[in-house]
């Protein structure tokens, strides 16, 4: 019988094989993919596959040649790829946050430096983000349908928008953060952030995401360069553990949000954030949950819209005003679908 990062791993391959994925020789033995599109891949063999940020070069370059990527659009933001998001069944019975709760991470003694104020930034997103119109077109998503569902109306459970989303923020600076932290490192950071907010089952777990950030020159290999962010899950005694890898989003610069749309030197902090986010609560352990024919979540098919409809804008929460992405909703235009900035 086949563990839980086995079967995620050959999920990714599954999910991949259409993309720039290569395999190794004999058992199908995935290579580390270090492609620049968004969407699935593998970066690190004995994990599960993580689920990219592409950055905004990226899908500016998909939009104009000629449309092959899954993340090539029209300015209607109705285009991503052409199908509509729909349930991939689940793990474990968990494939979208019912009742979500978010933990902020801030990983490693170098965050006494934060040059961008992102500490505060993301904190106060997250504090004024849960219940807002721009978060509830996830409540549209559900589990507990059969696989292949694109509308879920009154039946299955529905992801969740409460108000009060973030649960939590751990200051883990009684050591420093890797230079580069690799996939395993950021997993066991979240296993670790578990423990310490004392959710040890997998009950406890069952619709949570622990975003751990690290700090002002201490990113992961590829960040800014292949992508933005990601998010992946790990399993263990605790449950699944569902997290993002944020990087220090202004050390990217322009390439992955910032002064994109005109709205400002900070936008891609939480552009970038709001992405991940809303992926984590549609699709817990990727890509079990909601995405599109080309693995493409609900963020990556509104990454980087810069007119028309679904245009990167500010929105104001009680917390203040912020930057976002909308967020792909296939009940828009009359079941259409399309990218939202608020539902329904």
């Amino acid at each position: 019988m086949l563990n839980n990062h086995r079967m995620a791993g050959l999920l990714g391959l599954l999910i991949l094989a259409p993309f720039s994925l290569v395999y190794g020789q004999g058992q199908g033995t995935p290579r580390i993919y270090e492609g620049t599109s968004g969407g699935p891949r593998i970066i690190e063999e004995g994990q599960p596959s993580v689920l990219a940020h592409p950055r905004v070069e990226d899908v500016n370059r998909s939009g104009e040649d000629g449309g092959s990527s899954q993340f090539a659009r029209s300015g209607s933001g109705t285009a991503g790829t052409v199908s509509k998001l729909s349930y991939h069944g689940g793990i474990g019975g968990i494939g979208v946050e019912t009742t979500p709760k978010i933990y902020l991470v801030l990983w490693g003694s170098q965050w006494s430096s934060d040059p961008s104020g992102e500490a505060t930034i993301l904190t106060n997103f997250y504090t004024g983000v849960g219940g807002s119109p721009w978060m509830n077109s996830v409540t549209q998503y559900c589990q507990g349908v059969a696989s292949g569902t694109v509308t879920c109306g009154t039946s299955g459970v529905h992801a969740g928008n409460p108000a009060a989303i973030l649960a939590g923020i751990w200051k883990d600076n009684a050591s420093t953060a890797p230079a580069h932290p690799t996939q395993s490192q950021i997993a066991a950071e979240a296993l670790k952030a578990a423990g310490h907010f004392g959710n040890t089952t997998s009950t406890s777990n069952a619709s949570v995401q622990y975003v751990i950030a690290t700090p002002h020159g201490y990113n992961s290999s590829g960040f800014g360069t292949q992508y933005c962010a990601w998010h992946s899950w790990t399993s263990s005694s605790a449950g699944y553990i569902a997290y993002t890898n944020l990087p220090y989003m202004t050390d990217a610069g322009a390439s992955c949000g910032a002064n994109f749309n005109g709205l400002g030197a900070t936008a891609g902090i939480t552009i970038v954030a709001g992405h991940e986010m809303g992926e984590t609560m549609t699709d817990q352990l990727p890509s079990s949950g909601w995405t599109d024919s080309g693995g493409a979540e609900n963020g990556d098919k509104c990454a980087w819209i810069s007119s028309g409809q679904g245009a990167s804008a500010t929105i104001n929460l009680i917390t203040g005003p912020f930057a976002v992405q909308s967020l792909w909703s296939n009940a828009f235009n009359g079941g259409v679908g399309g990218c939202v900035l608020a539902y329904p």
